[in-house]
């Protein structure tokens, strides 16, 4: 495994020198983008530095004094495609790429746009952002492997083929997870806030990095370092809790995890979803704090992942009131140059969320790419037109809308987190599952279990448990049963001491009264309302996290979690010692 890191002095003055080579270049008329050489290189040679040459920001800044504007453009692009294979898609896939950018297959539309990267899409239960995952790319590990193996070869024939291509995807673990077969299972980022331990945390969130290089990943869209201050739905278990100090504490752990495994980490979603429980995949929602709340509330996270290393923060589409009213951050200059960039000092790559988000879709996709990038974001991710998003920033670029400098500075970034982030051989799909794997989640799942009603030696179950659920979790009650049956406690359909299960979406209508343990799989909010006498969290309904909790009902081990959300009239954990 690699471990990769930023080197934010060295990168800035390459983008410096750069830049005051390059602005001035003007590029020739072009022509649509096709595979081949690049049509008008930006300069002659590459500027000089004192960097040594292996230095990824020199290699970077060489390669982007050679490509073209059509280049240049192509890198600072990350659409989504159809089909689950690069150059063989089905009819219906084949089509939904014709709409999306006048070609076939995923392979065609890199050549054809000379893409910097592509995310990988893909639809799990109870996942608030699949509003705008129009397809689906994964199914299984070696199907992501093969599909990710034919976009490389494809981007590898591009002029700016020699720096690795950028294949992201969205794997925060818990209830926003694209691939979900065949992996080890995390427990999701608010289960890991209530272990509170960041070596923990770290540990587990290497294993998600060797899992996700070993099917050709290199950038995970996660972790989430919103502040989970307002009670809400579409951040809610996606965030590591209400406190920014412990929240920052494990934003840094998975940043470490992520980037020791040789995976790029991308700090979400800035300047902070937690502050609003409007969901932005359906409207703009508007931070009323001041500036001074949220740099003490929202912004700690940020600060830790950056200060942890992380080469990737993505921007928000959020109407900051109090720094740039009417503006979503992803096009605000003052949110991502002077705020992320000035004063957190992030030099990394800045990535837009979904520009295929209503927010985003105010503007044509073509004027939505130039106005993100204008703002500092460096990677244009989602269109929901690649070809018209392309033609745009090209357009922009040659009649001065877009400066030549913004564009080269983001280029640079993008193609210097690719050289960080180097092109060392996959990990064996053989590593997915490994014990050591699995002993990682366990322990991370272990250690959120909390008692927040009922005395903390006495949650072992007395007698047959009947497990109960509401609707539509049949496979997290067949895993609970099997774990129990493995602790040592028998399991009957009815009739037993009932053990109930709530999770996303549930309220107080999804309780049961007679329940004589109740447990929250995501957000513990609704056990305000329960009455049984034993009340639970495990923040999870991942495979470690009923493992975790079966051990827990058989008395087998003492639940150590505490909250990391305030519960009303409930305490964080019933045990004090």
């Amino acid at each position: 495994m690699v471990r990769v890191s930023t080197t934010p002095r060295r990168v800035t003055a390459v983008f410096v020198l750069v830049t005051a080579l390059l602005v001035a270049g003007c590029s020739g008329a072009g022509q649509r983008p096709a595979a081949g050489p690049a049509s008008t290189p930006a300069t002659e040679s590459a500027p000089p530095s004192s960097a040594p040459p292996e230095d990824p920001a020199t290699k970077a800044a060489a390669l982007v004094a050679e490509l073209s504007d059509e280049d240049l453009v192509g890198q600072v692009l990350m659409p989504y495609a159809y089909g689950d294979q690069a150059t063989k898609v089905s009819a219906g896939s084949a089509a939904g790429n014709r709409a999306l950018g006048g070609v076939d297959t995923p392979a065609e539309m890199i050549e054809k746009y000379r893409l910097g990267g592509l995310i990988l899409v893909g639809f799990s239960a109870d996942d608030p952002t699949q509003t705008n995952q129009e397809t689906t790319n994964v199914d299984n590990p070696k199907q992501v492997r093969e599909l990710t193996t034919g976009l490389r070869e494809a981007a590898g024939r591009l002029p700016a083929g020699a720096a690795p291509f950028l294949i992201g995807t969205d794997q925060e673990y818990g209830v926003v997870t694209r691939i979900t077969e065949g992996v080890t299972m995390l427990p999701s980022a608010l289960g890991a806030g209530a272990a509170g331990d960041p070596e923990l945390t770290e540990a587990a969130w290497r294993v998600a990095g060797t899992e996700l290089a070993a099917m050709g990943i290199n950038v995970d869209f996660a972790p989430v370092a919103d502040v989970l201050v307002t009670r809400s739905t579409v951040i809610g278990s996606r965030s590591f809790g209400s406190d920014p100090g412990r929240a920052a504490d494990q934003v840094g752990g998975a940043v470490r995890g992520l980037q020791t495994a040789g995976v790029a980490a991308t700090l979400k979603h800035f300047p902070g979803h937690g502050h609003s429980a409007v969901d932005s995949h359906k409207d703009l929602p508007r931070l009323g704090q001041s500036r001074g709340k949220l740099a003490a509330e929202a912004w700690p996270p940020f600060t830790a992942g950056i200060e942890a290393g992380a080469l990737a923060v993505m921007s928000a589409h959020l109407d900051v009131r109090s720094i740039d009213p009417g503006v979503a951050a992803t096009f605000s200059y003052k949110l991502l140059t002077e705020v992320l960039r000035g004063e957190l000092g992030f030099q990394g790559v800045v990535i837009t969320d979904g520009m295929n988000m209503p927010p985003a879709r105010r503007y044509e996709p073509g004027e939505a790419a130039v106005r993100a990038l204008k703002a500092g974001n460096d990677l244009i991710l989602m269109p929901p037109h690649v070809g018209k998003a392309y033609e745009g920033l090209l357009t922009a670029l040659r009649d001065g809308t877009l400066p030549r400098g913004r564009l080269v500075e983001a280029a640079t970034r993008v193609l210097t987190m690719k050289f960080t982030l180097g092109d060392a051989p996959a990990p064996e799909l053989s590593t997915l599952g490994a014990p050591a794997h699995r002993a990682a989640a366990r322990a991370l799942a272990a250690g959120a279990v909390t008692v927040l009603r009922g005395r903390c030696d006495t949650t072992g179950v007395r007698g047959p448990v009947t497990v109960t659920s509401s609707g539509g979790r049949a496979h997290t009650r067949a895993a609970l049963t099997e774990a129990l049956t493995s602790a040592g406690v028998k399991v009957v359909p009815s009739g037993g001491t009932v053990v109930h299960l709530v999770g996303y979406g549930d309220g107080a209508k999804d309780l049961r009264s007679d329940a004589a343990v109740t447990v929250a799989m995501d957000t513990p909010y609704v056990l305000a309302s329960a009455k049984s006498p034993t009340l639970l969290a495990t923040y999870s309904s991942s495979r470690a996290s009923m493992t975790a909790l079966a051990d827990v009902l058989a008395g087998k081990a003492r639940p150590t979690g505490r909250s990391p959300v305030k519960i009303p009239a409930l305490p964080p954990t019933t045990c004090t010692d």
